[in-house]
C-alpha cells in the first residue's frame, strides 16, 4: 500500500477551503450561466485592452467589434483545449492523496469535474458563436493530440504550466473583462463564473506545483524548466496556427475592404494579441513570476527569460 502523505497544517486547511467554496458556488451551465439567451452580437466580446484593436485604427466601429467577437470565439475555444489536459493531468496528481488526506483527494476530484464541466461550456459557446457569426470559421489546433503532448511531459513542467493558465485567467477577468461595461452580457457571464472555479484551481495548482517540487531532485527540476519551456514554445507555435486562420476569416467577412498591408497588420495584430492573452500576460503576472523564482535557481531563471525574449519582445 502507498505511504501516507502528511500535509503541512497550512496546505491542509487550504484544501479544505477549496472543497467549502467549490460547494458553495457550484454553478450550472443552463440554469445559472446560459439562462436561455443567446450572444448579443451588437456588442463586442473581448475588451480593446486584450484584443488589442487600438493596433488597427483604419476599422470602422462594425469592424472592431467583429475583432473581437473572432477573438472571443477562439478565447472560448482555447480554454476547451488546455481544460482537455488540465483535467486529466489533475486526477493524475491526486493519486498521491489516496491514502492521505481524503479532503484533499476530495478537492482535486471537484477541480477535475468543474474542469469537466468547463469544457462542455466551452463546446456550447462555440455552438452558439456558430449560430450568429458567419460560415467559415476554423479552430485548427487538436485538442486530444495536444493533450497528448502535453501529458508527456515531466509532472512538474506540465502543473507549471497548468499554474500560469489558470492564474492569467483570474487577471484577464479582474482587470479588463469585469471592468468593461460594453461587452456582450452572455460572453461576460461565461467568464464570470468560469472565473469563480478557476480561482479554486488556482490556489491547488500552487499546492500541486509545491508538493511536486519539493519531491523531485536538482536533475529533474533541471529537465522540468527545459520542458517548461518546451511547452510554452509549444502553445506559440499553437497560436502563429491560429492567428493566420482568424485573420484569413476576419478578412473575408469584415464589412470594409482591406489593402493588402491592411491585412498584414490584421495578421500581426492578431498573432500579437494572442501571445500577450495566452502567454506574456501570464508570464509578466506578479503572483506567477513569484512562484516560478521560488521552485527554480538563477541560471534557470535566465534560461527561461531567454527563450521568452522572442515573444516578449
Amino acid at each position: 500500500m502507498q505511504a501516507q502523505m502528511q500535509l503541512e497544517p497550512a496546505d491542509a486547511k487550504a484544501y479544505a477551503k477549496a472543497v467549502e467554496v467549490s460547494k458553495r458556488i457550484r454553478w450550472e451551465i443552463e440554469r445559472d450561466v446560459i439562462r436561455g439567451r443567446a450572444f448579443e452580437f451588437d456588442k463586442k466580446f473581448m475588451p480593446d485592452g486584450m484584443s488589442q484593436v487600438a493596433r488597427l485604427p483604419f476599422l470602422s466601429a462594425a469592424d472592431a467589434r467583429f475583432f473581437s467577437q473572432v477573438q472571443g470565439r477562439t478565447y472560448a475555444n482555447m480554454f476547451g483545449l488546455v481544460e482537455r489536459f488540465i483535467g486529466p493531468k489533475i486526477l493524475e496528481v491526486s493519486r498521491d492523496h489516496w491514502f492521505g488526506d481524503q479532503t484533499a483527494f476530495e478537492a482535486l476530484v471537484r477541480f477535475t469535474d468543474e474542469e469537466l464541466k468547463h469544457q462542455e461550456l466551452f463546446r456550447r459557446i462555440e455552438r452558439m458563436c456558430a449560430q450568429g457569426m458567419p460560415d467559415g470559421y476554423a479552430f485548427l489546433p487538436d485538442a486530444n493530440a495536444v493533450a497528448s503532448v502535453v501529458l508527456g511531459k515531466s509532472t512538474w513542467s506540465v502543473l507549471a504550466l497548468i499554474c500560469h493558465i489558470e492564474i492569467f485567467v483570474l487577471a484577464h477577468y479582474r482587470q479588463a473583462i469585469a471592468p468593461d461595461p460594453d461587452l456582450s452580457a452572455v460572453w461576460k457571464d461565461v467568464f464570470t463564473f468560469h472565473a469563480k472555479e478557476e480561482s479554486q484551481h488556482a490556489i491547488l495548482d500552487e499546492l500541486e506545483w509545491k508538493r511536486e517540487d519539493a519531491k523531485i531532485s536538482a536533475e529533474a527540476r533541471e529537465k522540468g524548466v527545459g520542458d517548461l519551456i518546451e511547452l510554452v514554445a509549444a502553445v506559440d507555435g499553437l497560436l502563429q496556427m491560429q492567428a493566420p486562420a482568424d485573420a484569413k476569416y476576419f478578412v473575408a467577412h469584415c464589412v470594409g475592404p482591406l489593402s493588402a498591408a491592411e491585412q498584414s497588420q490584421v495578421a500581426n495584430a492578431f498573432l500579437s494579441a494572442y501571445r500577450w492573452q495566452y502567454i506574456v500576460s501570464g508570464v509578466q503576472e506578479p503572483r506567477f513570476a513569484g512562484l516560478l523564482q521560488k521552485h527554480v535557481n538563477g541560471p534557470q531563471m535566465t534560461r527561461i527569460g531567454q527563450a521568452l525574449a522572442p515573444i516578449l519582445n
